[in-house]
């Protein structure tokens, strides 16, 4: 579930300070001006240019369907009256006339709620463009994932304590979840990025445990096959758990592994080690924002080579239901991030208005894809193009449902 909410909690922050350019490269660069060498580079444009043969075969035809969502009411209840509120959400109450015998009570109609099924648990999620969101997280025995909610509450109540007052977070549904298959460019953009990123494979063994980062020796790149592929074993046994904002430990293990997959030619394990560099996806103690301008993410090396990055990056920002175990799900702010610094960046720019636009994609995928074109416009460095951009998105989402549109206003 941490995943889950970080991910969330990272499409409604989006990053608008800027960013400087005077921070150096985290890792070494090489003459070619990136953190791979000619060689390593060379080696991994050979394993794309044998692996392109593969992708022929892959299905690309496979539909996907979106995540299951609905149009509910969310409701906050913070004063004594919870407890009475959460005996009248038991006998099912009717929303107007709850709102009727609760005046106090804040209330945010037409809200777009995300049904997520983790482990023993159903968590609803409001995504709310433009204010305050919360979670319910009900165990499963409790509401099973594929039960009706329709006309039905869902709530967390939490009692008086010393330090808190009595309070309920609710949702109320008029109308039932839903899930509608994607269109098929928007599908083969999704099984393209599971062809690229073997989802059989996983950048840490299953048996992988909490340590130091191992640092490569210096001789690393003279090293025979065979001890290359037991040092890069011995990396993905270890998984590195940062202490602060400023521990770069985690990511310096991620380049370590990235490095040595390539001169190992593992192209699976090296694509989700550099996937993880970009979206910066690594465990934290803690983590403030201003460590985010010093992690780069590094998408040139991607584009230089003979890969569709425009394709993979889609991929794995859209969010389905029936996605294949292990899919790569990146981060909306760095990808945002990533694809402002993209040669092709008005491709990008393109596609995605066209997404926002697109009515017969759901209005999640939509909402995600207007949360990464704004990420995207607010690392720009371009005032030119953030004063067309505006217009442009203005018009965009203006093709939005009404009840997205009203709450973007």
């Amino acid at each position: 579930m941490k995943n889950i909410l970080i991910i969330l909690h990272l499409l409604i922050s989006v990053q608008l300070f800027g960013q400087s350019d005077s921070v150096q490269s985290e890792f070494k660069t090489y003459k070619n001006g990136f953190i791979y060498s000619e060689a390593t580079m060379s080696k991994l444009e050979n394993i794309v240019n044998s692996l392109n043969l593969k992708y022929k075969t892959c299905d690309l035809n496979k539909v996907f369907y979106s995540k299951k969502q609905a149009i509910g009411h969310a409701v906050r209840l913070d004063s004594n009256d919870a407890k009475q509120a959460k005996i009248d959400m038991d006998k099912n109450l009717p929303f107007d006339l709850f709102i009727a015998k609760y005046p106090n009570a804040q209330i945010d109609k037409n809200s777009l709620i995300i049904k997520y099924k983790y482990e023993k648990v159903t968590l609803f999620s409001q995504l709310n463009p433009n204010g305050y969101s919360f979670e319910i997280a009900q165990e499963i025995s409790n509401i099973p994932y594929n039960k009706n909610v329709k006309g039905s509450w869902v709530y967390n109540y939490q009692e008086k304590s010393k330090y808190s007052k009595e309070t309920i977070d609710a949702f109320y549904f008029p109308e039932e979840f839903k899930s509608v298959p994607l269109d098929k460019k928007y599908s083969r953009q999704i099984g393209y990025s599971d062809c690229l990123i073997d989802t059989n494979v996983t950048k840490f063994a299953k048996n992988a445990k909490s340590g130091s980062m191992i640092e490569l020796p210096k001789n690393w790149q003279n090293l025979s096959q065979k001890k290359k592929e037991k040092l890069l074993k011995e990396m993905r046994s270890i998984s590195v758990m940062g202490q602060c904002s400023m521990d770069s430990s985690p990511r310096n293990h991620a380049v370590n592994i990235a490095l040595l997959s390539a001169e190992a030619t593992n192209w699976e394990v090296f694509l989700q080690s550099h996937l993880d560099i970009m979206n910066d996806r690594f465990d934290r103690m803690t983590d403030g924002s201003y460590a985010y301008g010093q992690r780069k993410t590094y998408i040139k090396e991607l584009e230089a080579l003979n890969i569709n990055v425009l394709d993979l990056l889609i991929g794995i920002s859209l969010r389905v239901e029936n996605s294949a175990t292990n899919h790569y799900y990146g981060s909306i702010d760095r990808l945002g991030r990533a694809i402002s610094e993209s040669k092709d960046k008005v491709l990008f720019e393109t596609q995605m208005l066209a997404m926002i636009e697109d009515e017969k994609l759901d209005d999640y995928n939509r909402l995600l894809v207007y949360f990464l074109f704004l990420n995207c416009d607010s690392y720009s460095q371009e005032t030119t193009d953030k004063k067309m951009n505006t217009e442009k998105l203005a018009l965009a989402t203006s093709k939005l449902p009404k009840y997205l549109r009203e709450k973007i206003n």
